[in-house]
């Protein structure tokens, strides 16, 4: 008579697939419908990281996924932990980043609390989620987690929900295999669409090409600095594009931070084709389409989605990097128009760059972002929250590396860049991670420098106060209503810092700025640098330069 199977509990079975995806930290804040599995992660490799909020946690996970192309994992309970995660869901959802969602539920098979606390988390989170399932068999769980991985990752990648209830989490079943994880490549373009686009590069006088956010993948960057490089075409960015060419290459036109009338739209509008490398529509359009301007190509993972805004002319969708290699292959050295739009580039930079030296005070955002781009390596990665300042950013900061400048130009929302920061400070210690809030976005989550701190990062973030929600505030005085229902008042942040344990510095003079910032990132540990920020160029910049150029306002 053979031996009985050994028993092993659904948890343990949750712990062990997890493994064998390489996951090495789960973030979030557990509840007791999570017990079994918090008690299977204590004698696991995987750390358990205790955020103080599950938003962050969420946060975390999906900028695991935007860094390095893996799910990150976060965790809650049920009920009002749950639907805390949504809008990290949603976060990640909009910006494709891979990322697995663990929420507990009370037993299935039998409850003793009735609809205590209960909510349809599963029915929830579809509509923000690749796939949201629960787990209703303990046996089922290595094929369930196997399966949400690949999903997570898959063009387009994005977040997938797991309910895993609590009697499942605790039943003891057989013990299962867990399933082998294989490499899954994807095809290269088809032959006939890279003709296509070839012939059409070809007929251009005037070509530019465009980086969007797909262009930020991880597996993206070699074959697209590659294309431009062998082509010699001039290109520029959306927000989420940033960096996927290094930023100091003579061929950069400049970001689009706005949708049109911005400097960089002279080349946009004298463009006779814009080659639109990872364009996705879930980003602010970097330019809108119409029939008088130039035609399109697409190139990305997936087919494009025809917008009012966006439709291309032609279509090249495969794995981005070697099918930009096949289509270099047809180009390089048969473009003699390649450069034709390159004279632009002078007047285009030179205009983003005025009064980035200013001695103001309080300091401009030109300033700011001057002096931080001195502060930060090439390598440095700045988290940028959600304000009026990422506009600034986004057309002032020059990137040289991929992933360097971390901005959420998809969902928006405000109180991710502290977590996003945190994120990579843990991936990547040895490098300057900042963190730029503004004083509404950074008080939306600023309970996690307390998870900083016990974490050890090396991390320093910066708040920019102007004692309003800057953004609404100006679209309000922008669009002609008065000025009301938007300031605050703020904490003194320096001794907020010190409070959760953190070393805090008040910035009193320009002058100070840079020094302070270099001095935090020396001494390593978790730093809070606050400092007030002057405004008015919105309007000057944003609004009446624009409105010059064109007559008319802008988006």
């Amino acid at each position: 008579m053979s031996a009985p199977q050994r028993k092993v509990k659904g948890s343990d079975l949750f712990v062990a697939a997890l493994e064998n995806e390489g996951v090495d930290r789960i973030f979030g804040v557990p509840g007791e419908e999570n017990l079994d599995l918090v008690e299977s992660l204590r004698t696991s490799k995987i750390e358990l990281v205790l955020t103080r909020h599950e938003q962050a946690a969420a946060f975390m996970a999906a900028t695991h996924g935007r860094l390095t192309g893996k799910p990150g994992v976060c965790l809650s309970t049920l009920g009002p932990g749950a639907l805390n995660l949504s809008t990290g869901a949603a976060y990640a959802n909009l910006g494709a980043m891979p990322m697995i969602l663990i929420t507990g539920q009370k037993p299935i098979m039998s409850s003793r609390q009735a609809r205590f606390q209960i909510v349809d988390v599963v029915a929830t989170m579809k509509p923000l989620t690749k796939l949201s399932r629960q787990i209703v068999s303990a046996s089922s769980i290595p094929t369930v987690v196997r399966d949400a991985f690949r999903v997570a990752m898959e063009e387009r990648p994005g977040p997938v929900h797991l309910e895993l209830p609590e009697d499942i989490a605790g039943d003891e079943v057989e013990a299962v295999a867990v399933i082998p994880v294989h490499p899954i490549e994807i095809p290269v373009a088809h032959r006939a669409a890279l003709d296509r686009a070839a012939e059409m590069i070809l007929a251009a006088k005037r070509p530019l090409v465009m980086m969007g956010a797909a262009t930020s993948r991880p597996r993206s960057t070699h074959g697209i600095a590659s294309f431009v490089r062998r082509t010699g075409i001039p290109f520029f960015t959306t927000q989420m594009g940033k960096g996927t060419v290094p930023g100091g290459t003579n061929l950069y036109m400049g970001t689009a931070a706005l949708s049109e009338r911005d400097y960089v739209h002279d080349a946009i509008d004298a463009a006779d084709l814009i080659i639109a490398i990872g364009h996705d529509p879930i980003e602010k359009p970097p330019f809108i389409m119409g029939p008088s301007g130039p035609k399109v190509i697409h190139v990305s993972y997936t087919s494009a989605s025809v917008e009012l805004v966006y439709f291309p002319d032609a279509e090249v969708v495969g794995d981005v990097g070697p099918s930009l290699e096949l289509l270099a292959d047809r180009l390089e050295g048969k473009l003699p128009q390649a450069a034709a739009l390159l004279p632009l580039r002078e007047g285009i930079l030179n205009h983003i760059a005025d009064r980035a030296t200013e001695t103001r005070w309080p300091p401009t955002p030109q300033r700011i972002v001057h002096v931080i781009r001195q502060v930060m390596p090439e390598n440095g990665i700045v988290a940028l929250d959600n304000g009026m300042y990422k506009i600034w950013f986004a057309r002032n900061y020059r990137t040289r590396v991929a992933n360097t400048l971390l901005l959420d130009n998809a969902l928006a929302t405000m109180g991710a860049g502290l977590p996003s920061a945190m994120m990579a400070a843990m991936l990547y210690p040895d490098r300057r991670v900042l963190a730029v809030a503004g004083d509404g976005g950074f008080m939306m989550n600023s309970q996690e420098m307390e998870t900083a701190v016990r974490l050890k990062l090396n991390l320093v973030v910066l708040v920019l106060e102007d004692n309003a929600y800057g953004m609404i505030r100006w679209k309000q005085a922008v669009d002609h209503f008065a000025d009301y229902g938007m300031t605050f008042g703020n904490p003194d942040f320096a001794l907020y810092a010190k409070a959760y344990g953190a070393k805090g510095h008040r910035i009193e003079s320009i002058d100070r700025f840079g020094p302070t910032l270099d001095a935090a990132f020396r001494e390593g540990g978790v730093h809070l640098v606050s400092i007030p920020i002057d405004y008015s160029e919105n309007v000057r910049v944003l609004v009446d330069e624009l409105r010059a150029r064109e007559g008319e306002g802008v988006n």
